[in-house]
């Protein structure tokens, strides 16, 4: 609690015997502020948060006010939020780790005690997305990929060690225990939290932000949280309150019962399909009425899960029987459980609530029929019985083929035509267009929930009963998110029949979803380059960006786990399951996809029968301890960390070096230069790859210049402790498209006013070397994706002053905040091709001179410049004039904080200007 109490909303509740202390939301409504039945769930956590934290500076009885008059017109307020604790995962840890001993390096190099840097909330950092999918399909592969994970990624565990013992509110979940999201909701979410503070038990709402945009998959348990960039997240581990506006809220209203052969995916497709079509975007997401009760808690987090992929903030369940039963069998203690339901009850947030919502959505869940989603948007679905029409007419539009398939485009191939592939043990094989080449049950989305993941195991057992197998050139994985769901697959005795398959366990982790699919055989990848073959994976994860999943993989598409198993059967995606045969049994018979979909109520006897509450007691007893690997890992100790300047992984960021205590506060860009100009959805992915990279680009060229060979690389994303690669793979994944180059993909840019084509690293030194500044053009939806921190900090790092897009998604615009780059937003309507713009013209950013306030409208003046062909020697810095076009744009800096943010350079700026300047 605050300092002070003006709302007198500190009360007692007592519970066996212990009196604790709350802030009662009662408080509020007995004084005429609110009605609390006709608030949002979500909105009345937050309306707790910051009650409890009143304290009349940081935040103040106006700020209460504020979050309680929210109304289905949302006040144009600013809110302050405190969450209770935080959660990383390791490839946003890492740079979220050495941020903080940068600044403790900072700290010390001021002769002052470098401990005043410590998390102020409890932070939980869990180590899922580096192991890759190296070796797949038989039972060593777990301890073959876990060997070389920590082979790969020594140095950065050594960091990650350290931290676990500098900072006292800093805990780690080593290697090889499961995703994040899931070990989140069936171990870390308490939903009520008991905190001493100051001699007093007190009891608050468990809520958290966390470095992956998919940690709202904790609402499922209704818990408010919701991905951050790891800046952000950095700057409230520190106490910095999240500073946001308040936000709508919308009210989905579910009613009726999933059909028979409906999953919870197939659910979470037709959810993400129609939210984005409503617009949810900067919006909190309830679900209520009474389709609720009918669906399980698992399958619930299902759907809070694909919250980014909606484009929402967070989407919440409100707690109910339901949720203590799901406490209950994943081992939480008794006594905590009726202490959530006292303390809930005591602020009215417990049971079923219809309160007032800004929007209402109707979903009736009898509509779900099995889907997938692709080529490349996690939003786009696709009916099952349609991919046989959908591929080809892909294929069509991309120019792969002409109309129907029947003419050739592209190296002779047509549609249906195989190339034969000598495997590396001389298997041959035919692979073509469509060709499913990685079929993996990945984790995070659905690997939470056992009807799904033991849906799988029964099919893959029918599967096995028929004579099915999967073709030799399918590489299948399985990354459960837990090692309690080994336990029950192993328990029921499917996972003798996955293995089978070619479906054993990989790792613990987030694998094919992330990016680390692990490498496909040379063979293959040179039929896919001589044929420009558009082959395809099929995974039970959220994302299947544009080479996000493989690099030489089109096309993407995102599926139920037992669908992932069947597309795997049929090796191919241009199939409709629902009339063709998955494959023949050992008499050459048709064996269709409904002879072995698992039947329900032997799937529901086996759900109730395979998993318990002893499997999460076991699993998670030794949380914190890690195997013998990491038991033997020598981390450096001490409150600064040691820098190495020869490592390639971990090295001190240049953000507080040389650090001044004077904030610098904000100009008008002047003669800024267009790095890129891109179009729409440009994502984190694009911006900021986390998948492998070669020789030839810029990053590689780095670490070959320092000794490390190609087969070392590991990923952007393990490499993001190291600013060096990192600014050298921003914006530079193989399919972004700068509209500046005439349709050439990868990372490249046109230095100007030379007009030469190089690397958008490249070009972006040549501008540094000339004292030019840069911005960004984009389309709408830019910076859609995972909470990416380094997507804004390589866009800081390369020289880029501001962006001007159509529209943001959230996390990406808070980030450049975070990182002191100004986010622009063109005039409704209005984009830099509809202004009549290319990225070739001379760009100031005018009205910032008198200082930035919030949500300022500033006016870009682009001016046509000269080629260098047109210019004089010497004048090649300075392009003639040319015609202008002026155009207004709006600040994407909607709260004081935000504004403080951009005149320090950045939050973690100002919280370290902050700590050095206090008496």
């Amino acid at each position: 609690m605050g300092e002070s109490d003006p709302f007198g909303a500190v009360r007692e509740l007592e519970h066996d015997g212990t009196t604790y202390k709350m802030a009662d939301l009662t408080v509020l409504e007995e004084e005429g502020l609110c009605e609390l039945d006709k608030l949002p769930v979500s909105i009345r956590i937050l309306l707790e948060s910051v009650l409890r934290n009143v304290d009349g500076k940081n935040i103040t009885t106006d700020d209460v006010r504020n979050a309680a008059s929210w109304g289905p017109d949302v006040p144009d307020v600013e809110l302050p939020f405190q969450p209770s604790r935080v959660v990383l995962q390791d490839l946003t840890g890492v740079p979220a780790v050495v941020d903080l001993a940068a600044l403790r390096s900072a700290v010390d190099r001021k002769d002052r005690d470098p401990s005043i840097v410590e998390p102020e909330i409890p932070c939980d950092l869990v180590i899922d997305h580096s192991v890759q999918v190296d070796y797949f399909g038989d039972e060593d592969a777990y301890e073959k990929n876990v060997e070389l994970e920590y082979e790969r990624n020594e140095e950065r565990y050594r960091s990650i060690k350290w931290a676990q013992q500098a900072f006292e509110n800093f805990e780690v979940v080593p290697p090889g225990t499961g995703i994040v999201h899931q070990v989140n909701l069936e171990h870390l979410g308490r939903v009520v939290h008991r905190r001493e503070e100051d001699g007093d038990e007190w009891l608050i709402p468990d809520t958290l932000v966390g470095t992956d945009s998919h940690t709202p998959m904790i609402g499922g348990i209704g818990v408010v949280g919701w991905g951050v960039g790891g800046i952000e997240a950095e700057a409230a581990m520190l106490g910095q309150p999240i500073t946001m506006g308040l936000p709508e809220v919308v009210g989905v209203r579910l009613e009726g019962e999933l059909p028979e052969g409906a999953t919870a995916t197939d659910l979470v497709l037709h959810l993400t399909e129609k939210l984005r079509q409503v617009g949810v975007v900067d919006r909190f997401v309830e679900f209520y009425g009474p389709g609720v009760s009918e669906l399980t808690v698992a399958d619930r987090a299902t759907i809070s899960n694909m919250a980014p992929e909606q484009g929402s903030t967070i989407s919440m369940f409100p707690v109910d029987d339901k949720t203590l039963e799901y406490l209950e069998l994943t081992g939480r203690d008794e006594d905590h459980i009726e202490l959530v339901k006292e303390y809930l009850d005591a602020q009215g947030l417990y049971g079923e609530q219809e309160p007032e919502y800004t929007e209402t959505v109707d979903f009736d869940l009898s509509t779900v029929e099995p889907s997938l989603a692709g080529h490349k948007k996690p939003h786009a679905r696709i009916p099952m019985g349609d991919l046989d029409e959908h591929f080809p007419n892909l294929l069509e539009e991309q120019g792969v083929v002409q109309a129907d398939g029947a003419a050739p485009v592209k190296h002779d191939l047509e549609l249906g035509d195989k190339v034969p592939v000598t495997l590396d043990d001389g298997t041959e094989v035919e692979i073509g267009h469509g060709s499913v080449l990685v079929s993996a049950i990945t984790s995070c989305t659905n690997t939470s929930n056992p009807s799904v993941m033991l849906a799988a195991g029964l099919l893959a057992r029918n599967a096995v009963e028929n004579g099915l197998d999967v073709p030799d050139y399918v590489k299948t994985s399985l990354a459960p998110g837990s090692r309690v769901v080994t336990a029950y697959l192993e328990e029921s005795g499917l996972m003798d029949d996955l293995e089978k398959l070619g479906y054993s366990v990989v790792g613990y982790g987030c694998t094919t979803c992330i990016g680390n699919s692990g490498p496909l055989q040379d063979p293959i990848e040179d039929a896919i380059d001589e044929h420009d073959l558009w082959a395809t994976s099929v995974l039970s994860g959220n994302r299947n960006f544009e080479a996000r999943i493989h690099p030489k993989i089109a096309a993407n598409y995102l599926a139920s786990p037992p669908l992932v198993v069947a597309y795997g059967l049929a090796g191919r995606m241009d199939i409709d399951l629902e009339e063709e045969p998955i494959g023949h049994d050992d008499e050459g018979e048709p064996v269709f996809l409904e002879d072995i979909w698992p039947d329900t109520e032997e799937l529901h006897d086996m759900v109730h029968n395979s998993v318990s509450p002893e499997m999460f007691e076991e699993k998670y007893a030794s949380v914190y301890e890690g195997d013998e690997r990491w038991e033997a890992l020598d981390a450096p100790t001490g409150e600064v960390y040691d820098w190495d300047d020869e490592s390639t992984y971990i090295r001190e960021p240049p953000f507080f070096q040389d650090f001044p205590l004077e904030e610098p506060g904000v100009e008008d860009i002047a003669n800024a230069r267009c790095l890129m100009a891109l179009g729409d959805t440009v994502t984190t992915d694009h911006i900021s790859p986390a998948g492998p990279f070669g020789e030839d680009l810029p990053a590689g060229q780095w670490l070959k210049e320092r000794g490390v060979e190609p087969h070392e690389f590991n990923t952007y994303g393990s490499r993001r402790g190291n600013h060096e690669v990192m600014m050298r793979g921003t914006f530079a994944n193989v399919r972004i498209e700068n509209e500046m180059l005439d349709g050439k993909t990868g990372g490249y840019a046109k230095h100007l006013p030379s007009g030469e084509e190089t690397t958008v690293f490249e070009a972006s030194e040549r501008y540094r070397d000339d004292d030019t500044p840069l911005i960004v053009m984009s389309g709408i939806e830019f910076g859609t994706g995972s909470s990416r921190d380094w997507a804004a900090k390589g866009t800081d790092l390369l020289g880029i002053r501001a962006t001007i897009a159509k529209s943001y998604e959230r996390i990406y615009r808070d980030n450049l905040l975070g990182m002191g780059v100004l986010p622009l937003q063109f005039e409704e309507g209005e984009g830099w091709e509809e202004l009549g713009l290319d990225g070739t013209e001379v760009y100031s950013i005018e009205g910032l001179d008198d200082g930035l306030e919030m949500n300022d409208e500033l006016t870009v003046v682009a001016r046509e410049a000269h080629s260098a062909s047109e210019q004089t020697s010497g004048d090649s810095q300075e392009p003639r004039d040319g015609e202008t076009t002026e155009f207004d744009v709006t600040a994407q800096v909607s709260t004081p904080a935000a504004v403080e943010y951009i005149e320090n350079g950045g939050v973690l700026h100002k919280v370290l200007r902050e700590l050095l300047t206090e008496e």
